[in-house]
């Protein structure tokens, strides 16, 4: 990410001052010391990223809408959503929260990346930021009575609302294993579904008024495409080649009744 980028991308950005907005896209890819010309310029870098009515969502606002900008008039865009570590080397730098380990310190992003089909990049559209307290049963930044999950049904909103306004585009909710839950996709139902999803499968569903499950029968789809990749050694696991294949079977899809849609694109 280059100055020239930034200062393009969040030309439009409002801090409340005019520093504030300068100081947002300063050296973006170099560190606080390096980005910043003596001691005094290093001061006033701790000092925005101080401010406490500035959230990081504020200075994402301009990045949103140019991804918006750049998904105008395309037929269509794959929404691909999942939740990353932001894992802070064990510091107790105050706000932080624990991780997969206790002793791991920092905090849960969950992005949603836009890319066209032919793999291009086209940007953030929305972020959700959330951290742990130390019974990895809750989190600070949620309403009391919350759950994690409710990421997945909140960024399905968000692109909702991102449908009503890219009406010449089809938006495709891509998301791992972990969002096949029902509440997201009832709510999708509710709204209509506006943006198609495609999930990865975690659970072997019965179909509506027949004997076999979502996962029987898949021997014979038809298989649309391929990808192979090496998956490192890990806890418990050894290390392998996986194959990953898309398929459509179009008979198994249109029955389960959570508005699921197969796109063109699978079919």
């Amino acid at each position: 990410m280059s100055q020239e980028w930034a200062e393009k991308e969040l030309a439009g950005i409002d801090l409340g001052d005019a520093r504030l907005n300068k100081r947002s896209v300063t050296h973006p890819t170099a560190s606080i010391p390096h980005a910043c010309n003596g001691w005094a310029e290093t001061q006033a870098a701790y000092r925005f990223l101080a401010q406490q009515g500035i959230g990081w969502d504020d200075i994402l606002v301009p990045h949103f809408y140019c991804t918006q900008q750049r998904m105008q008039g395309r037929p269509g865009v794959l929404c691909i959503q999942d939740t990353t570590e932001l894992d802070f080397n064990g510091q107790q730098t105050e706000g932080l929260g624990t991780l997969s380990f206790a002793a791991q310190r920092g905090m849960y992003l969950h992005p949603t990346y836009a890319v066209s089909p032919e793999r291009e990049p086209l940007g953030v559209l929305d972020a959700w930021m959330s951290v742990r307290d130390a019974s990895k049963t809750a989190s600070r930044s949620l309403p009391a009575g919350a759950k994690e999950s409710c990421r997945w049904l909140q960024g399905y909103e968000r692109l909702a609302e991102q449908a009503s306004l890219l009406p010449k585009t089809r938006l495709v909710y891509v998301a791992d294993r972990e969002s096949d839950f029902h509440d997201w996709r009832d709510r999708a139902s509710a709204l209509g579904t506006p943006v198609d999803w495609l999930i990865r499968s975690a659970h072997n569903r019965k179909l509506v008024g027949q004997q076999e499950k979502l996962w029987d029968g898949f021997a014979e789809v038809h298989i649309l495409g391929e990808v192979r990749f090496y998956l490192p050694a890990r806890k418990g696991q050894k290390a392998r080649q996986v194959v990953q294949r898309v398929g459509a079977l179009n008979h198994i899809l249109e029955p389960i009744p959570v508005g699921i849609k197969a796109s063109p694109w699978l079919s």
